[in-house]
C-alpha cells in the first residue's frame, strides 16, 4: 500500500504540531535577539558572538548525551517534553534581562532544551513509523517546522510594523511585546508533546560507553564525515543575511527573503521526503546538495537585490530536498538498538561543525589580524567548492547495505 501522509501515525502528526508551535515562538524572537541586545542593551558584536557560540555549542554537545540516554533508558517522550518545556520556561527571562548575562542564561537554558528534546524527538518519529514512511514522515516534520518560522515570522514583522512603524532602532517596549506573544505558542507546545505523544517503548539496552562508535556500520560513519565536510562550508545564515545587506537590501526586505525561503521550504519538505521513499534517498540529498552549491556561488556573484530574493527561494528548495531525507537516512544507516545515539551523533556532528564553519567565513570575509581577507565572496566560493566534493562523496563513497537505503 503506498503511503500517504492521511495514514501517518499519531505520534508523527503530534511532533510535527509541536514542533510548529515551538518554531512560530523561536522565529519570533530569534531575528531580534541580536537587534535587543545591540540596540536596547548596548552590547558589542563580539558579545554577541560569543553568547550564539556558547548556546549552540550547548545545543550540540547535549544532543550526543540525550541521544545515548534515550537509547539507554529504552523511552523517548520524557526527554522530549522535557527539552520543550525547559525551552518554554526559559522564554520569560527575556522580559527582565536588564544586561547581556541574562541574555546569555536565556539562551543557554533555550539551548539546552533544544539538545535534550532533537534527538530522542527524532528516534521517536523514527521508532513510530515503518521504513516505507520514513521519507514522508521527516518530510512532514520538517514542513511543519519551516512553516511555523514562516508564520512566527510574518507575527513578528506584524507586531513590529504596529509598535514602532518607521523606526531604524529595535526598542524595548516591541521586543517585550514580542516575547509575551511568543509565551503563547510554546507553552502550547509543551502541552501537545505531552498530551498527544504516546511512548514507542524499546527494551532497555546494555550500557555502552557515551561516545563509543561500537554498533555502527561503515556507512553511517562515512555519512557522518561527508556531513561535517559539507557543514564546513554552511557557516551561519548571519552571512547570508550580511551579504544581502552589501547588495542594498533594507532590514525589511531581509525579513521578507527569509519569510519567502521558509514558505518555499514549507511547500516542498513533505514532497521531497516522499520522493526519497519512492528513490534512492541519497540521489535527493545529491540534488539539494548540488543546488545549495549554485545558490552560494550565486551569493558569492549576486549585486542586485532581486538576485538575492531569487537566491533565498532556491535554497528553501536545498533545505526541503535535504533537512528532512537527510534524517530518513540516519534510519536506515543505523541499527534499531542505538537509534538514539545515531540522531544524537548526527546533530551534533552537523551543530558542532557550524563553529569552526563560520569562524572561516568570517576570515575568508573580512581576514584576522593584519590580515583583510578576500571579500564578501569568498565564503560562498569556499562553501559551493565543499558542497560539490561533499556530493560525489556522499554518492562514490556512503555506499548502504541495505536495499532499503538505496
Amino acid at each position: 500500500m503506498r503511503t500517504t501522509v492521511r495514514n501517518l501515525p499519531r505520534n508523527v502528526w503530534a511532533l510535527s504540531l509541536t514542533s510548529f508551535l515551538r518554531d512560530i515562538a523561536s522565529e519570533m524572537l530569534i531575528h531580534l535577539l541580536p537587534l535587543f541586545l545591540a540596540n536596547v542593551l548596548g552590547v558589542r558584536t563580539a558579545v554577541i558572538g560569543l553568547i550564539e557560540g556558547i548556546a549552540e555549542t550547548t545545543a550540540s554537545l547535549m544532543k550526543i548525551y540525550s541521544g545515548w540516554l534515550s537509547d539507554r533508558l529504552g523511552r523517548r517522550k520524557g526527554l522530549t517534553v522535557g527539552g520543550y518545556g525547559l525551552a518554554a520556561v526559559a522564554t520569560p527571562l527575556l522580559l527582565v534581562a536588564q544586561s547581556w548575562p541574562v541574555v546569555l542564561l536565556y539562551r543557554f537554558l533555550d539551548r539546552l532544551g533544544k539538545g535534550i528534546r532533537t534527538a530522542p524527538r527524532d528516534a521517536l518519529i523514527a521508532d513510530s513509523i515503518t521504513p516505507e514512511q520514513r521519507g514522508i514522515s521527516f518530510g512532514l516534520h520538517r514542513a511543519a517546522d519551516s512553516g511555523g518560522a514562516f508564520l512566527g515570522l510574518l507575527v513578528a514583522i506584524l507586531i513590529v510594523w504596529k509598535t514602532q512603524t518607521g523606526e531604524l532602532l529595535l526598542d524595548a517596549r516591541t521586543f517585550h511585546t514580542v516575547v509575551l506573544w511568543a509565551l503563547i505558542p510554546a507553552a502550547l507546545a509543551v502541552l501537545i508533546v505531552a498530551l498527544g505523544v504516546k511512548e514507542a517503548r524499546r527494551p532497555r539496552q546494555a550500557t555502552k560507553p557515551l561516545l563509543s562508535f561500537s554498533g555502527f556500520d561503515g556507512p553511517f560513519l562515512k555519512f557522518l564525515l561527508v556531513m561535517i565536510l559539507f557543514t564546513l562550508g554552511n557557516s551561519t545564515d548571519a552571512f547570508l543575511i550580511l551579504r544581502a545587506q552589501t547588495a542594498g537590501a533594507s532590514v525589511l526586505m531581509i525579513l521578507g527573503m527569509i519569510a519567502a525561503f521558509n514558505l518555499v521550504y514549507t511547500l516542498l519538505a513533505g514532497p521531497a521526503g516522499a520522493l526519497s521513499d519512492r528513490i534512492n534517498r541519497r540521489l535527493v540529498i545529491v540534488g539539494g546538495w548540488l543546488l545549495y552549491a549554485l545558490v552560494y556561488l550565486g551569493f558569492a556573484g549576486a549585486d542586485q537585490t532581486w538576485h538575492f530574493w531569487l537566491l533565498y527561494c532556491t535554497y528553501g528548495v536545498y533545505y526541503a530536498l535535504t533537512e528532512g531525507v537527510a534524517k530518513a537516512l540516519v534510519a536506515d544507516l543505523a541499527p534499531v538498538e542505538r537509534r538514539g545515539a545515531a540522531y544524537g551523533a548526527y546533530n551534533a556532528a552537523v551543530g558542532l561543525t557550524v563553529l569552526p564553519a563560520s569562524v572561516i567565513a568570517g576570515v575568508l570575509w573580512q581576514g584576522v589580524g593584519g590580515w583583510s581577507g578576500f571579500g564578501p565572496a569568498a565564503p560562498f566560493l569556499f562553501g559551493g567548492l565543499l558542497a560539490l566534493l561533499a556530493a560525489l562523496l556522499l554518492w562514490f563513497w556512503v555506499r548502504p547495505a541495505s536495499a532499503q537505503s538505496q
